[in-house]
């Protein structure tokens, strides 16, 4: 049985169609990443799965539970970082953990916890002092003190600078060594790539790409190209004497490449061409490229640091 189940699912505030009929399963121990800009609906659908929101149409199941209706039960065996988590301005992370551990009835050792998040190193420091990535990851030390088998995270590194998204990145690695699902929203393209078995990009609420980031970049991109600087004299003569599928925009000629016999192709006729040509590439879309493509130029996801 998938760890998560949604078939379906929709969610409307007003005349706003924020979740609009998507569906898709997670397995156990897998690593799924929602990407999309904001207002794609990836909040939305986090939190229905969380069972902080009631869905107006479709099914959904958490390790075999409907959200909505088996919260209580759920919530025992789920953790939740929320978007911009924040806590009590004086306690320490010890003294959070032992707290979260009075509140779910069980035992808990904050050494081991502090140790598994790598935040050992601030235990006694108060929350209002943490760093932004120590922050995020006491929250994840929150949300492990249930010893939950599916971990609820919302853009855990948004605004965070680059090394503390990767000390957040290691963490979520070490859930996944643990067994646990991870469900990850992101604004970060390069974080989805980095950490996510699967993937789904979604937009104006429905997924529009669902995979592997390879397989999205096969199926989506516009594969291998070679793309040199030259200009009409280069385009002209590689037109007419190749059978090469061949473009130019302004100085710029791409190259586009079915296999590497074509990029033999390609190299001898540029060299034989005797025209005058530059800085040479190749070129394959990436994740950003296919989002771009999917989601538009406004769309706000973030492909690296």
């Amino acid at each position: 049985m998938p760890a998560i189940e949604v078939d379906g699912l929709k969610k409307k505030y007003g005349e706003l169609q924020a979740v609009d009929g998507i569906s898709f399963s997670v397995g156990e121990g897998e690593v799924f990443s929602l990407l999309g800009p904001n207002g794609a609906g990836k909040t939305t659908t986090i939190e229905i799965l969380e069972g902080l929101r009631d869905r107006d149409e479709g099914t959904t199941q958490v390790l075999g539970m409907d959200p909505w209706k088996s919260g209580y039960e759920l919530h025992k065996k789920i953790g939740v970082i929320p978007q911009g988590f924040k806590f009590l301005d004086y306690p320490t992370p010890r003294e959070a953990i032992v707290y979260y551990g009075a509140l779910f009835g069980r035992k808990v050792d904050p050494d081991e916890l502090l140790r598994r998040v790598i935040l050992d190193d601030a235990e006694n420091i108060w929350f209002q002092n943490l760093s932004g990535g120590q922050k995020q990851k006491l929250g994840m030390a929150l949300s492990l003190v249930n010893d939950p088998e599916v971990v609820f995270l919302d853009e855990p590194t948004t605004g965070l600078d680059p090394q503390a998204r990767r000390a957040v990145w290691e963490v979520v690695r070490r859930l996944k060594g643990e067994g646990r699902t991870v469900m990850l929203t992101t604004h970060y393209l390069e974080e989805a790539e980095e950490l996510a078995d699967r993937v789904a990009i979604m937009n104006h609420g429905r997924i529009v790409a669902i995979g592997t980031t390879a397989e999205i970049e096969s199926k989506f991109g516009t594969g291998q190209r070679m793309v040199v600087k030259g200009g009409q004299g280069l385009f002209a003569y590689l037109q007419e004497n190749t059978k090469l599928d061949v473009r130019r925009d302004g100085e710029t000629v791409t190259i586009v490449l079915r296999d590497k016999e074509d990029a033999l192709v390609a190299l001898g006729s540029i060299e034989e061409s005797g025209a005058e040509w530059g800085d040479l590439t190749v070129k394959r879309d990436s994740l950003e490229d296919v989002f771009l493509k999917l989601v538009g130029e406004g769309g706000t996801a973030k492909g690296g640091e």
